[in-house]
């Protein structure tokens, strides 16, 4: 009787093994590229062109069936943001005419918690993000035009990497879909989107106020790697 319940018990923890080697969470790599701009009430949005920026950190793989087929897998990610001055001339404040040029970089710390289907290599992937801003630079230059005419006047801005009137912590989320080979190599396309304007709602004066109601956007296009369990 001993011997059988020592036998039980070696084949329960045999099988117990082989399924947490079957569920092995897995380590990854991410790499790609943001193309990004703003969405939401934007003022003069015309003015505003996307942008292309870097991606990358890294994943962890965490199976919830044991083939593979549903999984969750948050990331930790250094994020890109922003956009390009389109040099298109607009009407500005007291009727003067002014142009943008240069471009504006946000850059994030962006933490996804993806809800994962993988099915015959094929990849549907989506959930909640948190992300944090963790610098801006602006290289924006404006150039006036008086609206009676006279010599334009062009200035650079000012406070290049202030970020005191942004919302630094943002609630947003992302979808996509792409491949996954065998040996976890990946190619994946997502969008990402924020639920909340990132300039705080009492900064009037940044962009002139064109910005008071804008939220990051942003397609990806990145290579994942999941590194084989032992």
């Amino acid at each position: 009787m001993k011997k059988t319940a020592i036998l039980g018990a070696a084949l329960l923890a045999t099988a117990a093994v082989s399924s947490a080697q079957a569920q092995s969470v897995r380590l990854g790599l991410r790499a790609g590229a943001n193309y990004s701009n703003l969405a939401g009430n934007i003022q003069n949005q015309d003015t505003y062109n996307n942008k292309i920026g870097f991606l990358g950190g890294v994943m962890l793989n965490v199976p919830v069936t044991s083939d593979g087929f549903f999984s969750v897998q948050p990331e930790v990610l250094y994020s890109q943001k922003g956009f390009e001055n389109k040099p298109t001339e607009y009407t500005g404040l007291l009727g003067a005419k002014q142009k943008r040029e240069g471009q504006v970089n946000y850059n994030y710390l962006d933490v996804p918690v993806l809800l994962k289907v993988r099915a015959s290599g094929l990849i549907f992937e989506a959930g909640p993000q948190y992300s944090y801003l963790l610098s801006a630079n602006n290289q924006t230059k404006t150039t006036t035009t008086p609206a009676l005419g006279g010599t334009p006047t062009t200035a650079e801005s000012q406070n290049k990497t202030d970020v005191s009137g942004f919302n630094r912590n943002e609630l947003g989320y992302l979808a996509g879909v792409g491949y996954e080979a065998e040996n976890g190599l990946s190619l994946s396309l997502r969008y990402t989107g924020a639920f909340s304007d990132f300039v705080k709602s009492d900064n009037n004066t940044y962009f002139n106020g064109d910005l008071k109601n804008a939220r990051h956007s942003a397609f990806q296009l990145s290579l994942g790697y999941l590194i084989p369990s032992k």
